[in-house]
């Protein structure tokens, strides 16, 4: 086996993470659509409940595209509750994040994902909602192979203590997920199923 295959080289890491992504896409998209929205908001619930958000805020969140876990329910209850809340806006080559509130107007951004306006005030999350396509349960993420989430999470993190949290549906677990040097592990992830403190797996 080559560097370049060896699953421990960026590129064979690579490899290993498309043949999951796509197998993460395909349990995603194959789940009823009302199911999701009822896991969604099971997710909700249990991300409400965590003791770690209390007094965090901002919290920042993403505007749900394909067959993600939908966050809005998440961020409409936070907001009415009181808690600033803010959603990305790719600017490449890491994400902004921007006040917003439920009923305020998104426009289309990058890679067709809905998002505030440059009029909304940039804000820095102490919180994130993590979007998703596999996880394992000592935090490890795939994404959408673009990385600007980690990006974000290292902007954030050498800024103030930031706690993130993935969402995602529990099909979408992984044994685990090959990590490069660039991946930022997530703090926590919760599932419709329960809440999988990640890093304290790890320690």
């Amino acid at each position: 086996m080559t560097d370049e295959t060896h699953p421990d080289s960026e590129t064979g890491i690579a490899a290993l993470k498309d043949a999951l992504r796509r197998e993460g896409f395909t349990r995603r998209d194959a789940l009823d659509a009302g199911w999701r929205m009822e896991a969604s908001r099971r997710i909700a619930a249990s991300v409400l409940a965590l003791p770690d958000l209390a007094d965090l805020e901002p919290v920042g969140a993403y505007w749900p595209m394909r067959s993600e876990v939908d966050p809005r329910p998440t961020l409409a209850a936070l907001a009415g509750r009181g808690c600033a809340v803010a959603l990305s806006q790719t600017r490449m080559p890491t994400l902004v994040w921007r006040a917003w509130k439920p009923g305020d107007r998104l426009a289309h951004g990058g890679f067709g994902v809905m998002e505030p306006g440059p009029d909304a005030a940039e804000v820095s999350p102490r919180a994130l909602l993590v979007p998703l396509c596999r996880f394992d349960r000592t935090g490890g993420r795939i994404g959408y192979g673009k990385g600007h989430f980690d990006r974000s999470i290292t902007a954030l993190s050498a800024l103030h203590p930031l706690l993130t949290i993935g969402i995602a549906f529990s099909v979408q677990e992984a044994d685990a997920v090959p990590m490069a040097s660039h991946d930022r592990p997530l703090d926590l992830v919760v599932t419709e199923r329960e809440v999988i403190r990640a890093r304290e797996s790890v320690r």
